[in-house]
């Protein structure tokens, strides 16, 4: 019983990822990275270079990788999301 409580919990809880194609396709160049926030929540991981962040949403096989200058949005790429 509790191997199907926690598969249905792990179930849950991918539905309810913030990365996916849907919040990918609001997202657009020149964006705050607050409102990118608001979209996606916080970034599960960011790298600050000299003149621009790298941020990524998501894990390896899925995820949405954003890059940042001046905390605007001037490239942004998806990974294993359906479109």
């Amino acid at each position: 019983m509790k191997k199907y409580l926690v598969i249905a919990l792990a179930l849950g809880l991918a539905a309810c990822s913030k990365v996916n194609i849907e919040n990918y396709n609001k997202i657009k160049v020149g964006m705050d990275k607050t409102e990118v926030e608001q979209v996606l929540g916080s970034a599960d991981k960011c790298e600050e270079k000299t003149l621009h962040t790298n941020c990524v949403w998501g894990n390896e096989s899925q995820n949405i990788t954003i890059n940042f200058v001046s905390d605007k949005v001037t490239i942004y790429t998806k990974t294993g999301l359906e479109k």
